[in-house]
């Protein structure tokens, strides 16, 4: 644990190393000042107490103000310094953790919500901010005031410096065996607190769906054992925390105590000045500061503990896709080759595809029929490589994509699907996905090729009008021709259209069409159709069966063989057969 708290400070903290030097600079001059004051104040009393002038009276004084307005400026300084450390780490790992997140395979996303996600990347990042900013400053901080308070108190009497060092050794001994203790149950709460997020995004997204089948009642008892379990989870992890707060007090009041006995004494026999009394009183005071200070910490400092484990876990984890490959595709209309294909989702389960073997030549239209769970959608995620498959390999242009670098691949592959994703940014960065090197030019010719020239031209701010998460304001047809701009943009080699207009009106349904035709000119196509009129344009036919390819062919030849499944559902004319 020590060494992972060490890595991130090393690795987060690096890039601010100027700031950090100044941060621990301030930090010595504050503790120099904290020690330095009780002097001055010592100075004072001894002066009072020995008849001095008036005019040394005024300027002891007048250096112990001027001191104390220092040290509350550095203080300042620190503060605002430390919390700006802190935040910009914590950012950092915000995105090194969102980036990582999205460059593991779906394997990853298909076993954890989204809400779970927010807060293992949010929630326990935040709980990282105080390490790196406060945490940091004020635990190592304290440990030196600590020390410089311990030093000199054995420099005024070595009794007393004995006495409040073992003190403080029991103290801080007590504190790591608590913080020991500690850790496993705020890892818990951590994890309780990711799946109740988990759960709240899930029912959230489901409104209508838990509306309409009159599900309240049941979301809510389930929202309650969630609430339940991360009450239990958070209740027992700060009850033995606050036990980190309540250990010093019990142990500084009793220590305390024998110091003051021991110091009356001394002054009683003649060995102290009223000024030499006053300064151990005062450090014994400000000794409790840094131990109890440090005792708080230490409950944020199990918390941040948890945080790391937490985020250290997410960062170890590794994609299951290769992503080293450096082949590249050639340009133009890919060919797709499935040699021998086997996947399953769950590697000890039953695959959802076995030995599904075609060839696609580059320029022709494949359109794949079947049943729900007969395998379509996962041909088409097996092409972007969200998973790989188990056996066999899968060709574009004669090239493994196993062998082609991620990027590459996803940029010569486009899909369209009948729910488009809209970002909250302009129209320029939805169709663009934020790439700054498309020309405006080249967007509003595309626009304009596409039929959405009219409604384009009603945009009051054009290409900076800002659209809303979701497509919030768009029809549905509008929608599915912005996501048809987007491929023309890229250009793939290969396009996979998952029954684009499947829910659109007849009137909008004729321009997506028109864009299509348009779409699949010079680039192979593959047509996922749930109704059979969606694939009168297909060059060839793939029918699937409970993973497996029961008739494959060209669409004319097929049409023409009164034996050919895809004959027989031409003629009985029922939609239901590939549902």
């Amino acid at each position: 644990m020590g060494h992972r708290r060490n890595e991130m400070l090393v690795t987060y903290l690096r890039p601010q190393l100027p700031r950090v030097t100044v941060l621990a600079l301030l930090l010595v001059v504050s503790i120099a000042l904290q020690l330095l004051n009780p002097q001055i104040l010592k100075q004072f009393l001894d002066s009072a107490t020995t008849n001095g002038t008036n005019q040394m009276l005024m300027s002891t004084a007048g250096l112990f103000l001027a001191v104390a307005v220092i040290q509350q400026l550095v203080s300042v300084a620190t503060t605002y310094l430390s919390e700006n450390v802190g935040w910009t780490a914590t950012n950092a790992i915000r995105a090194d953790l969102l980036l990582h997140c999205l460059r593991l395979d779906q394997s990853f996303h298909k076993s954890r919500t989204p809400g779970e996600l927010i807060e293992r990347i949010d929630g326990d990042v935040t709980a990282l901010a105080n390490f790196f900013s406060q945490l940091v400053i004020q635990v190592v901080g304290n440990m030196l005031l600590l020390t410089g308070v311990l030093v000199i108190l054995w420099s005024i009497d070595w009794r007393i410096g004995l006495l409040l060092t073992g003190l403080a050794g029991v103290v801080l001994l007590t504190l790591s065996w608590l913080q020991a203790v500690a850790l496993p149950l705020w890892n818990v709460a951590r994890q309780r607190s990711a799946e109740l997020y988990g759960f709240l995004e899930e029912r959230l997204a489901a409104t209508e769906d838990i509306r309409s089948s009159r599900a309240e009642r049941y979301t809510m008892l389930r929202l309650a054992t969630r609430l339940g379990d991360h009450l239990r989870a958070q209740r027992q992890a700060m009850l033995t925390g606050r036990l980190t707060w309540a250990t010093p007090d019990v142990l500084f009041t009793t220590g305390t105590a024998a110091a003051y006995l021991l110091a009356a004494q001394l002054y009683g026999g003649g060995g102290f000045t009223l000024g030499t009394i006053y300064i151990v009183f005062f450090y014994v005071g400000l000794l409790y500061r840094p131990l109890t200070q440090i005792s708080r910490q230490a409950e944020e400092f199990q918390k941040a503990s948890a945080g790391i484990t937490r985020v250290q876990e997410l960062f170890g984890l590794r994609s299951a896709v290769d992503t080293t490959g450096q082949a590249r595709l050639p340009e133009g209309a890919l060919p797709v080759t499935f040699d021998n294909v086997c996947f399953g989702y769950e590697t000890d389960g039953e695959p959802v595809v076995k030995h599904l073997a075609f060839r696609l030549e580059a320029g022709r239209v494949l359109g794949v029929l079947g049943r729900t769970g007969s395998g379509k959608t996962t041909l088409t995620r097996l092409l972007f490589r969200l998973y790989d498959p188990q056996v066999g390999a899968i060709l574009l242009g004669d090239t493994d994509i196993r062998d082609v670098p991620l990027g590459d691949l996803r940029q010569r592959v486009a899909i369209v699907t009948q729910d488009v994703q809209l970002f909250q940014a302009t129209l320029r960065d939805n169709l663009t996905f934020f790439d700054p090197h498309i020309p405006d030019a080249r967007i509003l010719e595309v626009l304009d090729d596409l039929g959405l020239g009219p409604w384009y031209r009603t945009l009051a701010q054009g290409l900076d009008t800002l659209l809303a998460s979701g497509g919030s304001g768009l029809s549905a047809g509008e929608a599915q021709l912005l996501a048809f701009t987007r491929i023309f943009l890229r250009d793939p080699g290969l396009v996979i259209l998952d029954e684009a207009s499947s829910r659109l009106d007849p009137a909008t349904e004729q321009l997506i069409e028109r864009a299509v035709e348009k779409l699949l000119v010079n680039r192979t196509g593959i047509i996922i159709a749930h109704r059979l009129n969606t694939v009168h344009r297909a060059d060839n036919i793939l029918i699937l069966e409970d993973g497996t390819v029961v008739e494959h062919g060209d669409r004319r030849q097929l049409q023409s063989d009164d034996h050919s499944r895809f004959s027989g559902l031409l003629r009985s004319g029922w939609e239901g057969k590939l549902l």
